[in-house]
């Protein structure tokens, strides 16, 4: 099965990004990526009825990797992961 997660930049500075995230724009969940300590934490839960939130999170996780260490720390206002 394909998925989706679009991810929408929320707030960023030197040493935190935060996005919003879900296959759409309605109801979305919230992650955050500390840039020094390379952690992530999930501010804010979907609800789903048909998938966890881990499912999305871990997902917006990964995309959110490639663009700390593949992509240089670039961190697009909006993004998104397809697998």
């Amino acid at each position: 099965m394909a998925s989706y997660v679009l991810l929408l930049k929320e707030y960023e500075d030197n040493e935190t990004v935060v996005y919003r995230f879900r296959p759409n724009e309605n109801t979305m969940g919230k992650i955050e990526l500390n840039k020094l300590t390379r952690k992530f934490s999930e501010l804010e839960v979907i609800s789903d009825n048909n998938f966890p939130s881990k499912f999305y999170y871990d997902r917006a996780s990964q995309r959110l990797a490639v663009c700390l260490v593949k992509e240089g720390g670039v961190f697009p206002d909006r993004t998104a992961i397809e697998s």
